[in-house]
């Protein structure tokens, strides 16, 4: 599929709870640079817990996480940032009280790198989501939720990541909406950024994804490529429990 290409993110046998209840089962992923590997499921299934293991947030109690071909599975969460992995979680997590712009900057200051720069990058951002820039002095708090999630999105990317976790970005907003924040996603990929996202509408997540993988009860029960005519029944069947582990190619 990419040829001599290394996956940005391969995750192997990885396994995760809180406390002694362990909700992921031995999950294997991979995203690949330009591309977007898109992790379905319903409510409860593991999404969420699964991000979480891969930044760092939650503790794995098994398996690997490499990133660039590095192992990082020891590693916390602020360094696994450093080295290239941006985690936008779910709920349009911006500060309110702050200016779209400030937003923005916040998300770069842990690069290390001088002011013009950083706002060299802010300047990026408006031009992948003009709407931001339009409202550059107005508080994050003030916009609406699909201007939020685009923020989000937009702090994160201010500190440079090869790999970007999306979890739920559709999440509370109108169908249209949704396409534009998944077009957008697509967008972001024609730089070699590698995207894992997070969804629990499927259409919208096959029509953008490159590879789809499915979670039940914490456990991979589909992996296919997408692009496929039956990809959405497949998805579907896998998303209601009726896969039985099955992976497609």
């Amino acid at each position: 599929m990419s040829g001599e290409q290394r996956p940005v993110l391969r995750v192997r046998g990885l396994s995760t709870g809180y406390g002694d209840m362990r909700v992921v089962w031995n999950v294997d992923l991979d995203v690949w640079p330009g591309k977007v590997t898109a992790l379905l499921g319903r409510n409860g299934a593991g999404k969420t817990s699964t991000l979480r293991a891969v930044s760092g947030l939650n503790k794995a109690s098994s398996g690997t996480v490499e990133l660039d071909g590095v192992d990082v599975s020891t590693l916390p969460p602020h360094q696994r940032v450093r080295r290239g992995m941006a985690y936008v979680q779910e709920g349009k997590r911006v500060f309110h009280r702050q200016t779209v712009e400030q937003n923005l900057l916040l998300g770069g200051y842990g690069r290390g790198v001088k002011r013009r720069t950083l706002k060299e990058s802010v300047e990026r951002i408006y031009e992948l989501f003009p709407v931001l820039g339009q409202r550059r002095t107005v508080s994050a708090g003030a916009m609406s939720g699909g201007q939020q999630q685009m923020l989000a999105i937009g702090q994160a990317l201010m500190a440079d990541p090869t790999l970007l976790l999306l979890d739920e970005p559709s999440g509370g907003l109108a169908p249209a909406i949704v396409n534009e924040v998944m077009d957008t996603v697509r967008v972001l990929t024609e730089s070699g950024l590698g995207v894992l996202l997070v969804e629990q509408a499927v259409e919208a997540a096959v029509g953008v994804a490159d590879h789809v993988s499915v979670l039940d009860v914490g456990r991979v029960v589909l992996a296919t490529d997408a692009g496929r005519a039956d990809d959405v029944e497949l998805v579907r069947q896998a998303y209601f429990g009726r896969a039985g582990g099955k992976t497609a190619s």
